[in-house]
């Protein structure tokens, strides 16, 4: 694993601590130092959560948790020496480490796709180096369809994660001929949790993981590829926080697990945290999210972006807002009706904000805080 990391200029390491960040920062020095040194690890990695909320954190994975990941990975898509990754996604996040990990632990080939994201010159390097899996987020999906770009005959596996997948926008991809398997993961458990085993199906939850929820369906975790804990640092101090091995992980995302035979199944219904409070009544964002992406592509608006964001309002405690960036006033309000006239009238969103950019991670997320900043 090591000779995978130093290769890339997007991991740096002190003494066994490795940290993946696009560039050495002080804040990345201070947290080799006090990982090393205060926390005595020994051959650790360590990647910045991609989530949408909350403060930045830093999550703490050892090397043999990485592989143990990529090994499940491998044996659950039958990944092979002869198979070529086409990478399109930053490794200094899991989602793009996981590809070299992959590699590294079976020997198949990697051939990085440089520079900005372009769906046509993906597909054209695709069709030049013979690649036969790659690992793409739902917004990379969208583009792909929204450009009607079929898929390369060279291509047999694409992994989708990095968030949910609404079922238009598959559909779409499927027809247009690309091989995509829903997966589930985070980056505490260095990579994925579930996958699907064919396209369409549920995901299937990999043998390395443990899975259970609690009464309201909030998903726990328990396995060898586990995350040790998380670091912070707050007004200068480092502080650590371990992840239990025996407890695991209680996540933030409500899932319904199914039981066929000996094997256990996923569903993703949506993230707790994106669970937003209207007149007593919760609404699930997540949902009229998947809504704005899927309506985005059948009114044929491709260059623009929107969101929904829940903001404060005495009277109802909170209330939805559509931000759009990159859309002209009456393509904006075709998509706004076009979402009222599906949404329960509790979601309604009744009012619209033009932004500059919807902030989003680099794996495509909207970040809900920065976003209800903007707002």
């Amino acid at each position: 694993m090591a000779t995978a990391l130093i290769l890339k200029p997007e991991f740096w390491h002190d003494g066994s601590v490795w940290i993946a960040e696009p560039a050495p920062s002080d804040e990345g020095r201070a947290l080799a130092e006090f990982a090393r040194h205060e926390l005595q690890m020994q051959d650790a990695c360590f990647f910045q959560t991609s989530g949408t909320e909350g403060s930045r954190k830093w999550v703490g994975l050892t090397k043999e948790a990485l592989q143990i990941s990529a090994r499940a990975v491998i044996a659950h898509f039958n990944i092979a020496t002869r198979d070529h990754w086409l990478l399109a996604l930053p490794i200094h996040h899991v989602g793009g480490f996981g590809v070299l990990a992959r590699s590294f632990v079976c020997g198949s080939r990697v051939t990085e796709q440089v520079g900005k994201w372009n769906a046509a010159e993906f597909v054209q390097k695709c069709e030049e180096v013979g690649a036969t899996l790659a690992s793409l987020v739902p917004t990379q999906i969208f583009d792909l369809v929204a450009a009607k770009l079929t898929a390369p005959k060279s291509m047999r596996v694409v992994l989708v994660g990095g968030g949910a997948l609404n079922r238009e926008l598959e559909t779409a991809a499927l027809q247009l001929g690309w091989p995509i398997h829903r997966t589930y993961g985070m980056t505490e458990t260095a990579s994925g949790v579930a996958a699907q085993p064919t396209p369409g199906a549920d995901m299937k939850v990999l043998p390395i993981w443990q899975v259970s929820t609690d009464a309201e369906g909030v998903l726990s975790v328990r396995g060898e590829a586990l995350a040790t804990g998380y670091a912070t640092c707050t007004e200068g101090a480092w502080h650590w926080e371990a992840i239990p091995a025996d407890t695991g992980l209680r996540t933030r995302d409500r899932v319904e697990v199914l039981e066929v035979e000996d094997r256990r199944f996923i569903r993703f219904l949506g993230r707790e945290s994106g669970t937003v409070k209207i007149l007593g009544e919760l609404v699930a964002l997540e949902p009229i999210q998947d809504q704005i992406e899927a309506l985005k592509l059948t009114l044929g608006l491709h260059g623009s972006d929107a969101a929904v964001c829940d903001v404060a309002d005495p009277r109802k405690e909170s209330r939805l807002v559509l931000a759009v960036s990159g859309m002209d006033a009456s393509d904006a309000a075709r998509l706004q009706k076009g979402l009222n006239e599906t949404l329960r009238p509790l979601e309604h969103l009744q009012e619209m904000r033009l932004v500059n950019t919807i902030p989003r991670s680099e794996l495509g997320k909207v970040r809900l805080a920065d976003l209800r900043a903007l707002l």
